[in-house]
């Protein structure tokens, strides 16, 4: 009898050790860890964060795990959910997008916070964040065509993945790890709706339900209780239920050959993924130019068919919050144009009442392309012509943005952007301290990690 699918992951789950992984993985995982850290100080204060907390605050409960940051102790479970969304909440974290496109890293507080609940060593957390690139990233290739084109959201993959990162740390065996990947795979299938017209909160929030759950599930399947474990193939699974057309084979083949958290990319900009490149784009014509934006008569952007269909809907012309303005293409390109920059507080409240973008942003027409879109995701390609008031027509051609693996954030670019979003938190010594500690975590357990992240 062939094995189920989610017990072919749960025992390459159970199976890697540390030892098993090479320099360049572990140096990865590291990057990764000081970038989401980076961007939990980003989501300090913001208000869905603090809302997650003080619910949390007041519940109360078993002091399980910390808060980044904040250092609240509260059970396991509400931290996972409460720092996932830290990591997440300026939407400045990790992007790997082929088929579908995900954020790894919401996946990252899983492994910190039963990690700290049983007292793990960062080496076995560094695995469990390995499992939780590598699984998370193969599923995004394992729909053709993806389920964000089915008209669902991403983290109906995140379910599938988070009860492995707390199960390998909760020291399941492959029985019950089967168990939680069923328990988690029967409920959190999620609409599109979060990432679709106007945004609100829940763009963000979504994913770090789905690893919140994971948590629970893992806790579950501990206990005894049981799950289905043909989740995926079964009938009314979620191959069966979401449409044919799966690629197994990128699921599951080749487990431990190499990683693939060395393909996943981060972020320049605290802005919706495929936005970047035009962001680049766009920031390479005015810069090199020095062009100001009342010179602007006209900005077309052309670029993949369903980044039209995103970045460019109606709502995306007038956002009125946030999340709405980080994943409008429109008003991404209006601020490159304005400011000749992005940076997080480009979506401050204030921003979003310039009145200088809005004196540009109707301007900004997006055009769909049949040969770029053959093009994606192997490539991102935009191009950008910007006609100035005197007839003048300067255009910028890329293929991927800044923190693609074909050209990663150095450690300096890395450096800059902790030090950004962590300012007015960490004095500069504490930065250089969490850096240092972080690049050399292997040697610590995630407590002292946790203790010493507390602003």
């Amino acid at each position: 009898m062939n094995k189920s699918i989610s017990r072919q992951m749960a025992e390459f789950a159970l199976k890697l050790k540390y030892e098993d992984l090479p320099e360049n993985v572990v140096s990865e995982v590291k990057r990764y860890l000081y970038d989401s850290v980076g961007c939990a100080y980003g989501g300090y204060h913001t208000k869905d964060v603090n809302i997650l907390r003080d619910i949390y605050t007041e519940m109360g409960g078993k002091k399980e795990a910390s808060l980044l940051g904040f250092g609240d102790k509260m059970p396991a479970v509400n931290a996972t959910l409460v720092n996932s969304l830290m990591v997440r909440a300026l939407d400045f974290n990790d992007i790997y997008w082929k088929e579908d496109p995900s954020h790894p890293s919401d996946l990252i507080p899983a492994a910190l916070a039963v990690g700290e609940m049983v007292d793990a060593s960062m080496q076995d957390v560094i695995v469990a964040i390995v499992l939780a690139y590598e699984f998370e990233q193969r599923l995004c290739e394992f729909a053709v065509p993806g389920v964000r084109e089915r008209k669902w959201h991403h983290a109906t993959l995140t379910q599938f993945v988070s009860p492995i990162v707390a199960g390998r740390l909760l020291g399941l065996d492959v029985d019950q790890m089967v168990m939680a990947i069923g328990i988690n795979g029967s409920h959190n299938h999620t609409i599109g709706c979060p990432t679709a017209g106007k945004l609100t909160m829940m763009k963000n929030t979504v994913d770090p339900m789905a690893v919140q759950s994971g948590v629970f599930a893992a806790l579950m399947a501990q206990k005894g209780y049981s799950g289905t474990e043909a989740v995926f193939e079964g009938k009314e699974g979620l191959m069966d239920v979401f449409g044919p057309d799966w690629d197994s084979n990128k699921l599951l083949s080749g487990l431990g050959d190499s990683f693939k958290i060395l393909e996943c990319s981060m972020k320049a900009f605290p802005t919706e993924a495929l936005t970047h490149t035009h962001i680049s784009a766009t920031l390479n014509v005015v810069r090199s130019h020095d062009i100001s934006f009342d010179q602007i008569e006209e900005v077309t952007v052309t670029t993949i068919a369903r980044a039209c269909d995103i970045l460019f809907d109606p709502h995306k012309y007038r956002p009125e919050s946030r999340e709405t303005a980080d994943h409008s293409l429109p008003y991404c390109v209006a601020v490159a144009l304005v400011d000749h920059q992005i940076t997080t507080s480009s979506f401050s409240e204030e921003k979003l009442k310039d009145k200088r973008i809005w004196a540009v942003i109707d301007k900004i027409k997006g055009v769909a392309s049949q040969e770029f879109e053959a093009m994606f995701p192997a490539k991102q390609p935009s191009k950008v012509v910007v006609k100035t008031t005197d007839g003048k027509e300067y255009s910028e051609y890329l293929e991927y943005p800044k923190g693609d693996p074909r050209e990663p954030m150095t450690m300096d670019d890395l450096t800059a952007k902790f030090t950004a979003l962590s300012d007015g938190l960490l004095s500069p010594e504490r930065q250089a301290e969490v850096k240092e500690m972080i690049f050399a975590c292997e040697e610590m357990n995630v407590r002292n990690l946790m203790a010493k992240l507390v602003v």
